[in-house]
């Protein structure tokens, strides 16, 4: 069977031979600004398996991320080093998840539909965010993109609908109940349905009677 050309150029970035051209690149993403709009995406299987379509109103951003933890500033009062709390904080979000709020802070009219990682250095780590217009007329009459104009979806990165959103808040994880990824998502789907049946919601106090069978 034939591979077709998003497996080819998938596997391009397994193979040892394309260090350099990733190289040769870095040196570019260096010299550029942290929030650029690219022509085209640079890794076109992931952008196409993300929704990626080459039309108008939907555009790809290159984000440039700061590697490492964070620092606090050091503390006026004395204490001993081991207690000043100025290194060895990370933050909760994903370095992912940062740059798709910071490109939706500089595109403040477009929605994230998705972003994938594409190289680092020593220093940062380099995203490509894809950007959808909800309001322009190729996207909004596109039955592909007609999820972002329910009133659900605006603002969705500031509130962790996307991918690494969703992975920050714990929703991809298991725990050990049942070992299946989205099992914590329709446990909580139950367990919002079952608290709107207890007798001590606000359905059955606002109704003055007692809960049926009780």
């Amino acid at each position: 069977m034939v591979a077709s050309a998003y497996a080819m150029i998938s596997g391009l970035y397994k193979n040892k031979g394309f260090v350099e051209t990733i190289k040769r690149r870095l040196q570019e993403y260096r010299s550029t600004a942290s929030i650029i709009r690219v022509e085209r995406p640079t890794r076109l299987d992931r952008a196409r398996a993300l929704g990626y379509k080459a039309k108008q109103g939907i555009i790809v951003v290159r984000v440039r991320v700061r590697k490492g933890g964070l620092n606090k500033i050091r503390p006026i009062s004395g204490r001993r080093p081991k207690r000043m709390g100025v290194q060895g904080y990370s933050p909760a979000k994903s370095k992912r998840l940062i740059a798709e709020e910071r490109a939706a802070r500089k595109y403040p009219n477009m929605e994230v539909i998705g972003s994938y990682y594409i190289a680092e250095d020593g220093l940062y780590k380099y995203y490509e965010v894809i950007l959808a217009d909800p309001n322009h007329p190729s996207v909004k009459n596109s039955k592909e993109f007609k999820w972002l104009q329910y009133p659900a979806n605006r603002r969705r990165v500031f509130r962790g609908i996307t991918s690494p959103g969703k992975k920050m808040r714990g929703l991809y994880k298991s725990r050990g109940l049942k070992g299946t990824l989205k099992h914590k998502n329709k446990r909580k789907i139950r367990e919002r349905e079952e608290k709107k049946r207890h007798e001590g919601s606000r359905y059955y106090r606002l109704q003055g009677t007692k809960a049926p069978g009780k």
